[in-house]
């Protein structure tokens, strides 16, 4: 058994050599803690410094990989068991999605304004789709009832035409169908994170001459509270 005097000088000699911690820690087991007692005062040559850097990026670029591995192993399983947990969706099941996300987002009457059509706005694609799904399949709104707009900030009035064929391919429709674009003059706030190309603006879907469409669907959100909104 190799005394604590002999781990020491080998330890100290192995560091002189430029080797790491944990390069020496398989050469001498011993706690970390009395390994730095004893290299602290051992000094290392530029190359050795410039080795031991070299090493230590390496290292957390490949912990940086192994946690984005893992990251993506617990995404793909996440995703297999949401296939399986939302199996068939029926007629009414996209009923009460897009009720329930027509109270969330959609435009609403007000005792001042009583004549409001259906309008829903929203950045996300997926929104504006089940949105335009459930008002020809639930409301039977033929897809030429439903007008869009598009809003954006005003320093990128240079670059509609990037918004007008973005929206066009995430909902499938002509790009004829995005003319209409309009500009807000609201100052955009420094710390927001969808900016330049990762900024595609808002969708206001709307159907004509859907007052009472309105009134109807406002009556399902009422009755869906009176049966289940109250504890």
């Amino acid at each position: 058994m190799i005394s604590k005097l002999a781990e020491k000088e080998l330890a100290i000699n192995l560091r002189k050599q430029g080797l790491s911690y944990r390069e020496i820690l398989q050469q001498v087991p011993v706690a970390k803690s009395s390994l730095g007692l004893w290299l602290k005062s051992v000094s290392l040559s530029k190359p050795q410094i410039t080795r031991l850097t070299q090493k230590r990026l390496e290292a957390a670029r490949r912990g940086g990989l192994a946690k984005r591995l893992q990251r993506l192993r617990v995404q793909e399983q996440v995703q297999k068991d949401a296939r399986l947990e939302v199996s068939n969706i029926d007629l009414r099941d996209l009923w009460l999605m897009g009720t329930m996300l027509y109270w969330a987002e959609g435009s609403k009457a007000k005792p001042y304004s009583p004549s409001v059509g259906l309008q829903f706005s929203n950045s996300d694609p997926r929104m504006i789709n089940i949105f335009v799904k459930w008002c020809i399949k639930c409301l039977q709104v033929p897809l030429e009832r439903i007008g869009f707009s598009i809003y954006v900030h005003e320093i990128y009035r240079d670059d509609k035409e990037r918004f007008r064929q973005y929206w066009s391919g995430q909902i499938g429709l002509p790009l004829n169908r995005f003319d209409k674009i309009y500009f807000k003059r609201s100052a955009l706030r420094t710390n927001r994170r969808n900016l330049g190309r990762s900024y595609n603006g808002q969708i206001y879907a709307k159907v004509y001459q859907s007052t009472n469409l309105n009134r109807r669907v406002d009556a399902w959100i009422n009755e869906i509270y009176n049966r289940c909104g109250v504890v």
